[in-house]
């Protein structure tokens, strides 16, 4: 026997664990994009993370306006009638609690033709939840919005736009699409009135396709609403709801969130 002979075998060792590594990369790397109820891709192009929609791919000069509702409703009849002048209908994310305290409100942000989102139960961090917890969230505001306006929602919102793969797991196995934004207002701030309509008017990020983000319960979103909306509508651009926006089929995200069109 040669005297190197435990030199030759851990030789032939260190190949055999570099072979099986390679046989499972290999496998983990095929392994298939797992597709949502909704025969849609949520995993953004070149990662496993998955990703809400932050905006959408669209040769229309088209935008969609939300409201978050968690907080008060003390300036819902003035969004509203905002809203109506300008003939925009917007969708509002609306939390389980809000539904329930507030339940007027909701009925006239419904008849007036506005969406119904979903803003999760009890505005929690989902992304400190396990993936029973989210979906309690998420189908505890279904619920509530079922019983009083009689509608089946499909759009969520996540609580404080946080999110990780299982907030989004969660909301895909409740037949949800998770909505974010790509421009945000900064209106719970509290910086003027100013500050809201150059946030918003003057974005960097403000396209076709953008998702703008407000709340209601706000000072100075009523008094910037006016004007951004009629700023909006010089710059060429029909604004409504998120379900006008987006594509519930067919569709990829890239890895800004931005949906896209199969071809």
């Amino acid at each position: 026997m040669p005297k190197n002979w435990k030199i030759h075998i851990s030789e032939h060792k260190r190949t055999y664990l570099l072979i099986i590594v390679l046989i499972a990369v290999t496998f983990v790397n095929i392994r298939p994009v797992v597709h949502s109820v909704f025969r849609t891709i949520s995993i953004a192009e070149g990662s496993r993370k998955k990703l809400p929609i932050y905006s959408v791919e669209t040769p229309e000069k088209r935008v969609a306006i939300t409201f978050d509702a968690a907080w008060g409703a003390d300036d819902t009849d003035t969004i509203l009638s905002i809203l109506s002048q300008y003939d925009v209908r917007a969708t509002f994310f609306l939390c389980g609690y809000w539904v329930v305290k507030y339940p007027n409100e909701v009925r006239r942000i419904f008849d007036a033709g506005h969406e119904i989102g979903n803003h999760g139960n009890t505005h929690a961090h989902g992304a400190k939840l396990s993936l029973e917890q989210n979906r309690n969230e998420i189908m505890g505001t279904h619920i509530k919005v079922r019983e009083l306006l009689g509608i089946e929602m499909d759009l969520f919102r996540a609580p404080y736009g946080e999110y990780n793969d299982t907030v989004i797991r969660a909301a895909e196995e409740s037949r949800y699409f998770t909505i974010q934004w790509d421009v945000d207002s900064h209106d719970w701030m509290k910086r003027g009135v100013d500050y809201v309509i150059n946030r918003v008017l003057n974005n960097k990020d403000l396209r076709n396709g953008s998702i703008i983000l407000f709340h209601n319960d706000t000072a100075d979103t009523p008094k910037a609403l006016p004007v951004i909306l009629r700023g909006l509508q010089q710059k060429g651009y029909t604004v409504g709801t998120v379900s006008e926006l987006i594509y519930r089929d067919n569709f990829r995200l890239d890895h800004t969130g931005r949906q896209i069109p199969n071809s």
